[in-house]
This record gives C-alpha cells, structure tokens and sequence, in this order.
C-alpha cells in the first residue's frame, strides 16, 4: 500500500503551506528482506555520506555493489548496538522535547521513486515555536566516544548530507536528530532546509549523476576512499579468483602499481629509519629507563603488555577441540608483484 509519509504529522502553521512529496513504500515492520530488495532499487540516505565521499571507511564503490545485488553488507557490532539502542535514544528526544514520535518505514519521493530513505521516527507533533511548526522526522544515532568532538558544533558533515537527503525526499523544511554517544552522553538539534539550499542542490545533482552514470550504466565507480576498506569490498565481490586479466587498456593499473612501488619503498624505508633512531634513543638511555631534556621528561622505555604468542600446531596437536572452537579461519590475500616490475617502472 503507498500512503503519504506525512499522514497525521503536525500541521503547519496557518498560512504556510507544506507539500508532502514523500510516499510509504514499506512499513517499519516489513521483512528485512523485503525491505533489502526495496532499498537496492534506490538511493538511500545512508548512501549519499558514502556517494560524497565523506565516510572514507564506506567508500562509492560498496554503494555500487549493494545496488547492483552483491552481499557487501559487512555491519557489525556497531550497527547491532545502534539497533538495540534506537528506540531508547527516541524516547529520550521524545520525553524532552515533550513529543510523540512513531515509526515510519521505506519512502520514496513521490516523483522521483529511485530517491528513497528510511526514517528513523516520524514527530507528530513538532516542538518548535509555532511559527516553525510543520511536518518533520526524528533521525537516530549512536555513535563511539571517540566521535564525540565530532558532535559539539552539532551534526557532522555526515550525518547533515543524510538528513538533508531525508528532507529532499520528503519535501520537510526542517528535521530533528538526537545521538547518544559513548552510551552515556546525548546531544539533539535541527537542521533547517533554509540553511543549506546550495547544498541540497549539490547532494541532489551527486546522487542523479552517481544513479545514471554508474547505476543504470553499470559502470563502477573509481576505487576511492580507504583502501583497505575498497579491498574489502572488492574480496567481497570476488570471494574466488582464477585466470589473467590484460591491463594494458587499463591505464589506472600502471599508475597504481607505480605508485605502489613507489609508497612500498618509502614505506620501508621510513621503518629502517624509525628503528635506527630507535636504537640510538634506548642507547642514550644506558641503565636507566627514562631520560630528559632541559630537565623534563622527553621519553621512557616502559615494558609492554604485549598478546602473549600462541603455538597453533601444538594447540591443534593436544587440544583439536579447544583448536576448532576458539580458531576461526581468517582468508586473506597479498599482493605479489612480478619482480620485473618491482622498484621504479
């Protein structure tokens, strides 16, 4: 059933008129798999941070992948936590801003159905002044306590471009968000559509450009972002390899591995360098354990806790069992280079 999204929101105050331009495509308590296949068919809120580039650890290219179909979804703790936890960080914003909030479900704009977002709680009932009043949604996070600087001038760049988006799909004016951070510290606020026209425009003309020329043209992105985290999605991909492939049309491929051999160097050498001075620091230092300069302290050799190292032969020898249950296989691959091409190219 496709109903509009603003259904029984609060109304705006008289004389400002709000069009609605969000559509229910799936309820909250929908199947996750059917919710799964849904998203694939549209661009998401939590796609666009990736799509701008601004979560290195999610890069354009998973976006991609998720949309064309491949298992790329690699949540873990993170993720399960701000399940668990979202329903207490929404009723939290509700209590204090003396509101109620409902879950909503799967929306697409109306007249662009490949613009889509999941909206964490819908406000029924908007706790601004009067004059702001009008139909808006609650977005949720949680986030580790190692973001929390991350929060004090309000909402990161990326959490702002998925509200934004939210608000683009629905045609709101503004949206509230609440985070908790660290399970113990909370911050809320709003984000007005009003401060961020140019913006909105930006994130609009990024998505229909990623969604034509990259979507419906099945052309992937370029592999940007963290690089380990563009690895990861690739071996996602291609859990299997056989057979060669010719590079030689493939320009990015020579540059790559120039480049490759060109950071491998330094990177080595930078290590030999940082283990020399090492040595000639815990020289300096003779018996004692902590030195100084101009009579304070410049640094210490303090003892190390260490993983104490595991014998996995004689653990899988006496103790198989113990071995199977507390081993897990971990697959992973290096990247051999032909010796010819080794050093400059």
């Amino acid at each position: 059933m496709i109903e509009t999204v603003l259904a029984g929101a609060s109304a705006p105050a008289a004389g400002r008129r709000v069009t609605p331009t969000g559509r229910l495509i799936l309820p909250a308590d929908a199947d996750r798999t059917d919710w799964l296949t849904a998203r694939r068919s549209g661009i998401g809120s939590s796609d666009v941070p990736a799509i701008l580039g601004l979560v290195e650890q999610n890069p354009p290219l998973k976006v991609y992948y998720d949309k064309l179909g491949y298992d790329v979804d690699d949540a873990g703790e993170a993720a399960y936590w701000g399940t668990v936890n979202e329903e207490n960080v929404a009723r939290r914003w509700a209590m204090q801003s003396r509101s109620v909030v409902r879950r909503v479900g799967l929306v697409a704009h109306q007249d662009h159905p490949h613009w889509m977002t999941t909206l964490d709680r819908r406000v029924t009932h908007c706790p601004l002044s009067e004059e702001e009043q009008a139909p808006c949604a609650l977005e949720v996070k949680t986030r580790s306590a190692f973001k929390s600087a991350q929060w004090h001038a309000g909402a990161p760049d990326d959490v702002t471009a998925q509200v934004l988006w939210q608000i683009i799909v629905n045609g709101y004016e503004h949206m509230h968000y609440a985070v908790l951070i660290g399970g113990n510290e909370y911050h809320q606020g709003v984000i007005r559509s009003d401060q961020y026209q140019d913006v909105m425009a930006d994130i609009t003309a990024a998505v229909e450009r990623f969604w034509t020329e990259h979507i419906l043209a099945q052309v992937p992105p370029a592999p940007v972002g963290d690089g380990n985290a563009v690895v990861k999605v690739l071996r996602r991909v291609h859990p299997t390899r056989s057979g060669t492939v010719d590079v030689d049309m493939h320009p990015d491929a020579y540059d790559a591995l120039c480049d490759y051999n060109r950071h491998r160097s330094a990177e080595s050498s930078a290590k030999k360098a940082k283990n020399s001075a090492k040595a000639r620091l815990v020289a300096a230092l003779g018996n004692a354990q902590e030195a100084l300069l101009s009579g304070e302290r410049a640094y210490s050799l303090e003892p190390s806790n260490a993983a104490p190292k595991v014998d996995l032969e004689l653990l899988a020898e006496r103790w198989p069992d113990a071995y199977t249950a507390c081993v897990a296989p971990n697959p992973t691959e290096r990247l051999s280079i032909a010796p010819q091409y080794k050093g400059d190219i």
